[in-house]
């Protein structure tokens, strides 16, 4: 009697490739589903979940994303300071235009990904740009195309 074995990836077997994904218009937690389970690697046959063997992806237009109800004005983030009352908080209406609007779609995803060292490692194949520029041309991007999965992402 032969005892059939479960398929373990080993590391030279893992292909990550490169995913462009546009941003403008999309739902931002129906994206940061899709981010997610793309990035840890659930969408292939092989996933294993203590390897990272999900893809790269390069998100651009972060700053034209859509939060559905009054999500845009009343969610808010926190962190503190490390000071006695340090607490502060801010919208993502103020995230998105300001500065650093990659933010929100990046504290999205990694809400949803594991804690640890694996999380770390995972959150790094993910590229958040503002705008239609970003650089890494040279990797040749597949255009995944978000919009079209679902009539409810956009």
């Amino acid at each position: 009697m032969t005892l059939s074995r479960t398929f373990i990836p080993k590391i030279k077997d893992i292909q990550n490739d490169w995913f462009l994904v546009d941003a403008e218009g999309l739902v931002l937690g129906r994206l940061a589903v899709i981010l997610a389970n793309r990035l840890r690697g659930k969408h292939k046959t092989f996933y294993t979940p203590n390897m990272q063997c999900g893809d790269n992806i390069i998100v651009i237009n972060c700053e034209k994303i859509l939060l559905k109800g009054e999500k845009k004005t009343k969610k808010e983030y926190f962190w503190h300071t490390g000071y006695p009352g340090g607490i502060k908080s801010i919208t993502p209406d103020k995230m998105l235009s300001g500065k650093n609007p990659s933010k929100v779609i990046e504290l999205a995803v990694k809400r949803m990904i594991p804690k640890g060292p694996l999380g770390r490692k995972v959150m790094k194949q993910l590229h958040v740009y503002k705008g239609k520029n970003h650089p890494h041309e040279a990797q040749k991007p597949i255009n995944l195309d978000i919009k079209n999965m679902n009539r409810k992402n956009s």
